[in-house]
């Protein structure tokens, strides 16, 4: 049997095997090629095929019967077992791709994690408790593939990529302060009081380039630039937005989540009138067919909670 183990494997060798039992359990050429749906004279030409490429016979042939060498009867007895746990595996990862389990790698914007998907993910997991998760909050999508990913959500335009990207929301952007930095350094009434009168800007590194985003207000479709300048640079979005709370300085934020920190009076919208900017999300997976059962279950759930929390 080692000769059958050790040869060459081709493309055609599965479904020879596949022929073979389908002999022996039919007991005619005849009764195989109705059970596969094959002529005759093509089950005995893949028969003669294999039994040419193991250089053995595996059939003793005559006018009333087929039947077996003894090559023929090694094969078959030790290559079924493996044929049936192939068809069961196969027929396993089918229904796997059916089913949500396993586990979810998801690489996501920090914001988005904090703000809404950590509170929310519990139900996720209750709905599917064969699934386990994996949050990674990262400050770029990187290589998903490479890196193991199933699903990725994340701010700002896509990159050009063989990824589908989904977009779910635009989020605007407002510039904003808290009361007790407005009340050591004055309210700015135009954008480009900021650079005009040196305001203490809270900048944040564009993890692509390194360097903090430039500053852009948007009214309509008209567009400024404000070279704005600052001593402190974060690259997280929570951070950022407690040092301006703190009075550190202005800063350019989402307006997702300031609900309570604006009717509270702890955030001051400076200048609503060039608000305008939106920023989208996108979700990001590797194909649009055959899609994993467990990423569509999590696209579902996103889709779900952001229309909840901003119907349209």
């Amino acid at each position: 049997m080692e000769s059958f183990i050790i040869m060459a494997f081709d493309t055609r060798l599965l479904g020879a095997l596949r022929v073979l039992t389908s002999v022996v359990e039919a007991g005619s050429f005849v009764g195989a090629g109705e059970t596969l749906g094959l002529t005759q004279s093509a089950i005995s030409r893949s028969v003669q095929r294999l039994e040419k490429q193991l250089k053995v016979r595996l059939f003793n042939r005559s006018s009333r019967a087929v039947t077996l060498t003894d090559e023929g009867l090694r094969l078959y007895e030790e290559v079924l077992p493996l044929l049936e746990q192939l068809e069961e595996t196969v027929e396993k990862t089918g229904r796997a791709a059916d089913s949500v389990r396993g586990r979810l790698r998801v690489n996501v914007d920090a914001h988005f994690a904090r703000l809404l998907l950590a509170p929310q993910i519990g139900a996720f997991l209750e709905s599917h408790p064969d699934l386990s998760v994996e949050i990674c909050v990262r400050d770029q999508l990187g290589d998903m593939v490479a890196d193991g990913f199933d699903v990725a959500v994340r701010f700002g335009k896509p990159e050009p990529s063989t990824l589908v990207a989904r977009k779910l929301l635009d989020m605007r952007v407002i510039t904003c302060a808290s009361p007790l930095y407005l009340s050591r350094r004055g309210i700015p009434r135009h954008p480009r009081d900021l650079e005009r009168d040196h305001h203490e800007c809270l900048l944040f590194r564009d993890p692509s380039t390194r360097r903090p985003f430039p500053w852009e207000f948007h009214q309509s479709r008209k567009v400024i630039n404000v070279a704005v300048s600052g001593r402190l640079v974060v690259n997280d979005g929570m951070t950022y937005l407690a040092a301006c709370t703190a009075g550190l300085g202005v800063a350019q934020v989402f307006d997702w989540g300031l609900k309570d920190l604006m009717e509270t009076g702890q955030l001051v919208d400076l200048f609503p009138q060039w608000a305008d900017e939106h920023w989208p999300l996108h979700a990001y997976y590797l194909s649009r067919h055959h899609l994993p059962a467990k990423v569509a279950a999590f696209m579902s759930f996103i889709v779900a909670l952001i229309s909840r929390e901003w119907p349209s």
